[in-house]
């Protein structure tokens, strides 16, 4: 039986076109690895469209008042709820991700973060209106910075993008943007939900690939340009951007230290480990991955650590008992297998460390411990559900392995000492430290690094901040 290849489509000043030139990408299901959809491969004529009507749409938008923006998200948010199954069926289609999870773990945070942005939008700081000087008044004033152009990573399609359209919108700025090449599909449905709650022009969505990425950076119109992805990417927008002195906003990579010490409840922090770990088959930035452990419980954890993971089931999107898909591409299975491949000598797999199946980027839960600060797997990044085991001495050791990594997104401390877990989370060189637990995050506190992890917040009243310009206006009241 041949399955129907759908065609999807750019959604652009209120309506879906192909690309101009027709140029389309195969859309590969990660499950079966058939070509499940089309999308279009978007050129400079497509991003010179996405643009114009961007910034036509601008000043109505920039000029609607706080509590009209506020109104128009809150739909968007009831609108994702009553579209739920849509939604989830549509991102488990792009990524293989398990339905179960996607429904429980994916939707409500969604719907809640835009419901945040809505109530932000009216809810704007600056300093005190005041006179500062003698008989002159200063007043602050919070602006949207205009046209934003935003590229969204494939590990979690739907859920980036609202990190990103939701403070844009909410601050009164317009929005072109773009999903991976490899999950345009929800972001696509997104635009068709929210198309009829915007007016035409506010939100636009580009499919394509690094080239259509590249071209929106580079296009004179954004004032912000905004990239969840890898830091050679983030490196190259940020490079881009300068050339006409652009906003940017990154969150790049990770490689998250969970931090073990003696004291800590064992099998509490193997639970939390691998759950944190696994959980989206580790294709996230803030995945718990790196895991250092006091060299007194080292063994102990490392026994139990490898039986979580031999306990942790991976599989088809309609199974209620995995814990996660695939890995996303194929390029992302080839880049897993490859850190496994490479390991050196003295490095010991205590679990996993192959692929399941012979259909599917399905690779098994992974545990490998004997490891040293300078191999490639503790300084790298893999991105799939791999974890590593280092052993430490002391505290100072701890921070010194760390912090000796160039990423600086996450991290999590173990320990029932409160003067040590305060003392790390003073030390730990991360945009989150987390203490007894790994990965939760609530719309109304900030996430980001440090380092190559990039810069910006995304969430939180910081991330809000992050799509305004400040005006200073001063005027004399002197007669």
């Amino acid at each position: 039986m041949t399955t129907e290849v759908r065609r999807l489509r750019n959604y652009i000043n209120g309506e879906f076109r192909d690309a101009a030139d027709g140029r389309t990408i195969d859309v590969v299901s990660p499950v079966t690895e058939e070509v499940y959809a089309t999308s279009p491969l978007s050129g400079q004529a497509d991003v010179d469209a996405a643009m114009e009507a961007a910034a036509a749409a601008f000043p109505a938008w920039r000029d609607t008042t706080p509590a009209e923006r506020q109104k128009a998200l809150l739909k968007i948010a009831d609108a994702f709820e009553e579209r739920a199954e849509d939604l989830i069926a549509a991102e488990s289609e792009n990524t293989g991700k398990p339905l179960g999870l996607t429904r429980s773990e994916e939707i409500p945070p969604m719907v809640d973060q835009i419901r945040f942005f809505a109530g932000a939008a009216r809810l704007l700081e600056g300093r005190s209106a005041g006179e500062y000087m003698e008989g002159l008044t200063s007043i602050i004033r919070r602006e949207p910075v205009g046209v934003c152009a935003q590229v969204a990573p494939w590990n979690y399609p739907m859920m980036m993008a609202v990190w990103k359209f939701a403070p844009a919108l909410a601050a009164g700025n317009t929005v072109v943007i773009k999903p991976s090449d490899t999950t345009p599909a929800s972001t696509v449905l997104m635009a068709e939900i929210i198309g009829q709650i915007l007016p035409k022009g506010v939100f636009n969505v580009l499919c394509g690939d690094r080239d259509t990425g590249r071209a929106m950076v580079e296009h004179p119109t954004p004032a912000m340009a905004s990239i969840t992805g890898s830091v050679r990417a983030g490196m190259q927008v940020a490079e881009s951007a300068a050339k006409d002195v652009k906003r940017v906003h990154l969150e790049l990579g990770g490689k998250a230290p969970v931090v073990v010490f003696e004291d800590a409840d064992i099998a509490k922090t193997v639970s939390g480990v691998s759950e944190a770990g696994f959980f989206n088959a580790g294709q996230d930035c803030t995945a718990a991955t790196r895991v250092l452990v006091h060299e007194s419980i080292h063994d102990e954890f490392v026994t139990a650590l490898a039986k979580a993971a031999a306990d942790t089931k991976t599989g088809q999107p309609d199974d209620e008992d995995v814990a996660y898909g695939p890995l996303n591409n194929a390029n992302q299975l080839k880049q897993v297998s490859g850190f496994i491949e490479r390991l050196p000598a003295h490095a010991k797999v205590e679990a996993g460390g192959h692929r399941v199946g012979d259909k599917g980027y399905f690779y098994a839960p992974t545990v490998v411990s004997g490891l040293k600060q300078d191999d490639e797997i503790i300084q790298n990044e893999v991105f799939g559900p791999v974890i590593t085991v280092q052993s430490f001495t002391d505290e100072d050791q701890a921070v010194t392995y760390a912090n000796g990594v160039e990423y600086a997104l996450a991290s999590s401390v173990w320990t029932q000492n409160h003067s040590r877990a305060m003392r790390m989370s003073k030390n730990l060189d991360f945009g989150c430290v987390w203490i007894n637990t790994h990965i939760p995050l609530v719309a109304e506190m900030p996430h980001g690094g440090f380092k190559k992890s990039g810069y910006g917040k995304d969430l939180s009243a910081y991330g809000f901040e992050d799509y305004t310009r400040i005006k200073h206006v001063m005027t004399s009241i002197e007669d």
